[in-house]
């Protein structure tokens, strides 16, 4: 199952760090067949109030996706975005073509 690296960073200080970054990562995801999918942009905001940026990266499976969070070209790069980016990282599994939001109901 498709799985998913999410991040919603809530303050970005741009700089060197930020930009070494988004240099060196598009690199770190090509073993694990890892792509952006999400990556900022402008948000047509419906309800509530997001604060800050999304970035989704899909990856064909767990597996790969928490390969590539602990690889080490990865964990090279993470510093220079720890330094400068507060906000929340995580996985999360996507669900089937076939999903309906009862299949969540126990």
């Amino acid at each position: 199952m498709t799985c998913y690296a999410v991040g919603h960073l809530r303050e970005v200080a741009m700089g060197p760090d930020i930009v070494a970054y988004l240099e060196g990562i598009d690199a770190t995801l090509a073993a694990f067949e890892g792509h952006f999918i999400i990556h900022g942009g402008e948000k047509h905001q419906l309800e509530g109030a997001f604060r800050g940026d999304l970035i989704v990266i899909a990856f064909p499976d767990r597996e790969h996706a928490e390969a590539w969070y602990a690889s080490p070209a990865y964990r090279t790069i993470l510093p220079l975005r720890l330094r400068k980016a507060v906000g929340d990282v995580f996985l999360i599994e996507g669900v089937g073509e076939d999903h309906k939001a009862t299949d969540v109901l126990p």
